[in-house]
């Protein structure tokens, strides 16, 4: 299976010619689902990227039919910035944050913030840390980087942040873990955490412990829920394990601004981030 890194690396290196836009009627942009009690939901679109790479303005139109008022990109899908941005403008979506690779952050990190900047993104997010980095001197060398893409990044009013999966709650020989010690060294006034709670609860750890921990330091969170132990399969959110009124009893705690709703393999992905969707939106919190 194509990791999430492997995707937005595939992508950034595509040179595919891009489609003509379309002209979608404003029906296609009106949500027809309830509005839900958390604050705006959104969608990380690596759910739906086969719909991306097959047309992007329509499904970004999909996507807001449901109700959906955020999106989380991961590539452009050979879009430019700009026509993403007058997408998102006809669609009515906005889209806070973009998941990017570690050299979109060092060695290619103006180009990066350029684009960010024409679209409308508030924070560029690394997904992954390759495993040769999953050492205590890697997890400091990859916040170092990130602190660094932070201090550049915040005079463009943008901040960075990391993505984690379950990997980085396994913990080393004294007891500690990879995520702890990045979150304690990554600088707060540049950069965050964007905590997925259901790699975190696979990873064999309890979500409101690290908004306990790190209090205001999670601004945006991947929802997805987890079956019981000890497969933890990925479900849509409601059908799961995972208890949702418990968590987000702590959002403000967490700092959490946004939620975006991610499935990584959905069987059917636009059924899956309706139901998700649909439970969320009934969530009482």
């Amino acid at each position: 299976m194509t990791s999430r890194r492997e995707f937005i690396q595939a992508l950034a290196a595509s040179t595919l010619a891009v489609p003509a836009l379309r002209t979608l009627g404003p029906l296609a942009h009106r949500p027809t689902g309830p509005t839900p009690p958390l604050p705006t939901l959104g969608v990380q679109l690596y759910t739906v990227r086969e719909s991306m790479r097959a047309d992007v303005e329509r499904t970004l139109a999909r996507v807001r039919a449901i109700g959906y008022g955020e999106v989380e990109f991961a590539g452009y899908f050979g879009r430019p910035a700009g026509e993403i941005r007058a997408m998102l403008r006809r669609t009515g979506l906005r889209a806070p944050a973009a998941h990017v690779g570690l050299e979109e952050l060092t060695t290619g990190l103006g180009a990066t913030l350029e684009a960010a900047a024409e679209v409308g993104h508030r924070w560029l997010v690394l997904p992954w840390i390759d495993q040769k980095d999953r050492t205590p001197e890697g997890i400091d060398r990859i916040a170092g980087l990130l602190n660094l893409a932070g201090d550049r990044a915040a005079r463009s009013g943008i901040k960075i942040a990391y993505h984690n999966h379950d990997f980085e709650l396994h913990p080393w020989a004294d007891g500690t873990t990879p995520l702890e010690r990045l979150i304690s060294r990554l600088e707060p006034t540049h950069c965050d955490v964007e905590l997925d709670l259901y790699w975190a609860t696979k990873g064999g750890s309890e979500p409101r412990t690290w908004f306990e921990r790190f209090p205001g330091r999670f601004p945006m969170v991947h929802v997805k829920d987890a079956g019981p132990a000890p497969e933890f399969a990925m479900h849509d959110v409601g059908a799961g394990a995972m208890d949702w009124q418990g968590i987000f009893a702590l959002r403000r705690k967490a700092g959490i601004e946004h939620y975006f709703i991610e499935h990584d393999t959905p069987a059917d992905p636009w059924a899956s981030i309706t139901a998700s969707y649909r439970y969320l939106s009934r969530l009482d919190v």
